[in-house]
């Protein structure tokens, strides 16, 4: 594979307008290959709890223990790692995100007791809070200024990961026991090696950058101002991440208990959501540059309210068209929101990228923690009446400042 590197002599303006565009490209294009790979291989390790479970005779708290602490280390750790590669970057740091993916995975696959698990889930964890803020960086420096465009593409390498990850385990791990997990440990390697790759196109262009004075452009506005508006994005992923967990953990069940439908049938109304999210994180990028992030995030988070609304009311056709929609609609936000964010902070890529994948981590773990509790205190068509209320929480972009970049 070879990745386009920053050119030594550029022959005219108009060649060099020419060149950056595929260069920058091939190399968004390839980090979302890794995001994909990174992403499969994290989802591993929830899509795996059935054989831990059985192998290792474990009970439901031992299994939310090893959910804690691959969360703690994928989450909480996000940016930490950001803010310090802001200060001191190193540009081959990412390498070390596939070197603990690669040997969580390798000592999962070899595990002989229960702390084992616990020692390799936080390896494979620690793995992807190196690997989001890095790459982030990244994608941000090869995007030519299409910043919302870079976003998406990168997105929906991992969303795609994460889709894969169960499907990998059911045909792979599941045939061939915990011991194949070393398989993908071999994946961890050579993602590895298409970041060697990547992290020298990206030391060149810093090396380049480096030879003209590059300074983040200032927002204008107060500390006060940039704080209060981290904490509306927060809130606003807030909003977004509760509501697409209840959909792409309890959809399924929501649509057996209320319509008697079929297991199958709920898994292709999940799989047309979980599409229509892929096309609306790809989507919602581009527009962000074309129109501003705020206007995304407008539409994205209160924009969904009146289909959240009317699904607990819904019949079963109509309800395919409003998971659909509501898919498409709630994906768009998350470019945008990172974007915006990493806009109101110049020259902290890596922490606020961080700082807002960690959170979605988080606020992942949380939301479904917390709505299976309530849905066993309630029901599962109760969940989905109050959820429908969450994109009101978008009222709360009014507050946001109109950043435009030329």
């Amino acid at each position: 594979m070879t990745l386009a590197t920053e050119p030594t002599k550029l022959a005219t303006p108009g060649a060099a307008s020419a060149a950056a565009p595929r260069a920058a490209s091939s190399v968004i294009f390839v980090i979302a290959l890794c995001h994909l790979l990174n992403d499969m291989m994290q989802a591993l390790v929830p899509a795996i709890y059935p054989i831990l479970k059985i192998s290792y005779a474990l009970d439901f708290a031992q299994i939310g223990l090893i959910t804690l602490c691959f969360q703690m280390t994928a989450s909480v750790l996000q940016p930490l790692i950001g803010a310090i590669t802001d200060k001191r970057p190193m540009p081959r740091s990412i390498l070390f995100s596939m070197a603990f993916t690669a040997a969580g995975l390798a000592l999962v696959s070899q595990a002989a007791h229960y702390g084992a698990i616990l020692v390799a889930v936080a390896m494979i964890g620690l793995g992807s809070a190196i690997f989001h803020p890095e790459a982030a960086r990244i994608v941000r420096a090869a995007s030519g200024g299409r910043y919302g465009f870079a976003q998406s593409v990168f997105q929906v390498g991992g969303n795609s990961g994460s889709a894969l990850g169960p499907l990998m385990a059911a045909l792979i791990v599941v045939s061939g026991g915990q011991g194949s997990l070393l398989f993908f440990a071999s994946v961890a390697v050579v993602n590895l090696v298409i970041l060697w790759k990547i992290s020298s196109w990206y030391r060149s262009h810093r090396v380049a950058q480096a030879k003209s004075i590059v300074t983040p452009v200032p927002t204008g506005l107060s500390r006060a101002r940039v704080g209060a508006s981290l904490v509306i994005l927060t809130m606003l992923l807030f909003s977004k991440n509760f509501y697409m967990v209840s959909m792409s953990s309890y959809l399924q069940f929501y649509l057996i208990e209320t319509f008697h439908v079929s297991v199958h049938t709920a898994q292709m109304y999940l799989f047309a959501f979980l599409g229509a999210v892929a096309v609306g994180t790809f989507v919602g990028g581009p527009i962000g540059d074309r129109i501003g992030r705020k206007y995304v995030i407008w539409i994205s988070i209160l924009g969904v309210f009146p289909f959240t609304a009317a699904l607990p009311h819904a019949s079963l056709q109509t309800s395919f068209v409003l998971i659909i929609l509501i898919g498409f609609i709630l994906a768009s936000a998350f470019s945008a929101i990172v974007v915006m964010g990493q806009e109101l902070v110049p020259g902290r890529v890596g922490l606020i990228s961080g700082l807002f994948y960690g959170l979605s981590f988080g606020f992942g773990g949380i939301g479904a923690a917390v709505l299976g509790h309530v849905a066993d205190l309630t029901s599962i068509g109760y969940i989905y009446g109050l959820c429908a209320f969450l994109p009101l929480i978008g009222l709360l972009t009014v507050f946001l400042p109109n950043i435009r970049r030329p």
